[in-house]
């Protein structure tokens, strides 16, 4: 058998070789001479999966290790009886942390408290799910705007996309990218969703970059129809609009999902995808040896601190996305290059906090959150 694999998907070297050749190399050079005579391809968003690279060629599966499967062309692969999947959910904690990190930044550059703040969240999959449940941990008012959940659920927990414009100080943005249909993305963020805010809220948009209307976008914020913006995703990237980027916030390299922990999901996701479509055995397989963070025991004293206070220090101090900011903004050209060699990041699950000075109650929303808390050290 041979497989075509994406070289920037983490933790995958080995894992196929018993079962064929594994030919590594980047996205961009995944071409349709490449795969003309390969059963497999396990690749990420930059490799665009149509019939220009696949006609004529013997692959039979695709494996996407990421949430977005947009790069695939489903209505060519059908039609030529080729397999996909995509690892969704796989770096939903990823863009919880960032999101957090996200909220925390802006509560301290703004001096609001996120109690006292509303945030709609349009798109409640398993990415939206998550961020859901951590805004309501911190006592924000949550909006959850989600049509085709709503469709099929009811409307009892949604609203529609005009309340969250006139009633959210913040909308963060979880949708995939339609292109076409009823529930179409592309855009979603353009000119007329500006011209109709109500309450000139901050945007966050960790989704995909073509949801978000740039020269909408900086129409925006000319005119504060939007007091903030955050991109994690952008319109022609790796060729960002650096005016854009200026103009933001926060701005990063597309690294929402970037975890360590995230990456091992997609990467097992996908090799337990292979397994099971060509019998390989290995559908238990898992990656080892993940990078522990620098340092992974947080020590943390509350004297005189309130909850959200200390729990922006815990956040916080496992990731500040101000850094990733100040690394886009002084090298924006490398974006691709960020991407790339992404340092490790951790998730909350990889910490331990040795708590002191603070009410049990907190305490259990740090466990909430995923920490470990040092069982001796509870008050």
């Amino acid at each position: 058998m041979k497989f075509i694999v994406d070289d920037k998907i983490p933790y995958i070297q080995g894992a196929l070789e018993p079962f064929g050749e594994v030919v590594y190399l980047p996205g961009a050079m995944t071409t349709a001479e490449i795969v003309n005579n390969a059963d497999a391809i396990i690749t990420r968003t930059r490799t665009a999966c149509n019939r220009q690279l696949l006609r004529g060629s013997t692959v039979k599966y695709i494996a996407t290790a990421t949430i977005g499967f947009d790069h695939i062309d489903t209505t060519y692969c059908e039609q030529a009886g080729i397999e996909w999947s995509n690892a969704p959910g796989c770096n939903s904690k990823s863009v919880e942390q960032y999101l957090l990190s996200t909220l925390f930044v802006l509560a301290r550059n703004n001096n609001f408290s996120l109690r006292n703040i509303s945030i709609g969240i349009v798109g409640v999959g398993h990415v939206g799910s998550k961020v859901a449940s951590v805004c309501d941990l911190l006592g924000m008012r949550v909006l959850l705007n989600d049509p085709p959940r709503e469709r099929h659920e009811g409307a009892d927990q949604f609203v529609s996309l005009k309340e969250i414009k006139q009633e959210a100080d913040i909308i963060s943005l979880h949708v995939p990218l339609n292109l076409v249909g009823r529930d179409a993305t592309f855009h979603l963020a353009d000119a007329s969703f500006f011209q109709t805010l109500g309450q000139s809220p901050i945007l966050i948009n960790t989704c995909r970059g073509e949801v978000v209307d740039s020269i909408s976008a900086k129409s925006a914020l000319a005119s504060e129809s939007i007091s903030g913006l955050v991109l994690d995703c952008w319109e022609n990237e790796p060729d960002i609009d650096l005016d854009l980027l200026e103009q933001c916030d926060l701005g990063t390299s597309h690294i929402a999902g970037y975890s360590k922990d995230g990456k091992a999901n997609g990467t097992t996701m996908s090799i337990r995808a292979i397994s099971r479509f060509f019998g390989l055995g290995i559908d238990d397989w898992e990656p080892k040896h993940i990078e522990a963070p620098i340092r992974s025991h947080i020590k943390l004293d509350g004297h005189g601190k309130d909850e959200e206070r200390i729990i922006d220090e815990a956040v916080l101090g496992t990731y500040d996305v101000r850094k990733d900011d100040l690394t886009l903004r002084n090298t924006p050209q490398d974006f691709e290059k960020h991407r790339g060699e992404y340092p490790v990041r951790r998730e909350f699950p990889a910490y331990s906090i040795l708590p002191e000075n603070m009410s049990s109650s907190t305490v259990e929303k740090l466990k909430i959150l995923g920490f470990n808390i040092e069982k001796n050290s509870e008050p």
